[in-house]
């Protein structure tokens, strides 16, 4: 199937020292809020997909949108909408 928006949020979680996190800093939930969001509201053509490290770890939490390639830094839950594009 294809989407016409593929959402995709940073979960990682990382024991110790080093670099932060997304899944420790609310990258989870951030995921859930979106997932509940296309749970209320159905899109057949957005699909969102939790990973694991995207890279800019001290700009988290962060997610990126597909097909425009739109990264999205310092997320919260609050974004949820504006994630999936409504």
């Amino acid at each position: 199937m294809r989407y016409r928006r593929h959402v995709l949020v940073c979960i990682q979680h990382r024991e110790g020292g080093g670099k932060p996190a997304c899944g420790d800093r609310g990258g989870c939930e951030i995921l859930t809020a979106v997932e509940k969001l296309l749970i209320r509201h159905p899109d057949p053509d957005v699909a969102v997909t939790g990973t694991m490290c995207l890279g800019p770890c001290f700009d988290g939490p962060n997610a990126v949108v597909y097909p425009e390639g739109t990264w999205l830094t310092e997320l919260t839950a609050a974004d949820a909408s504006r994630l999936v594009g409504e």
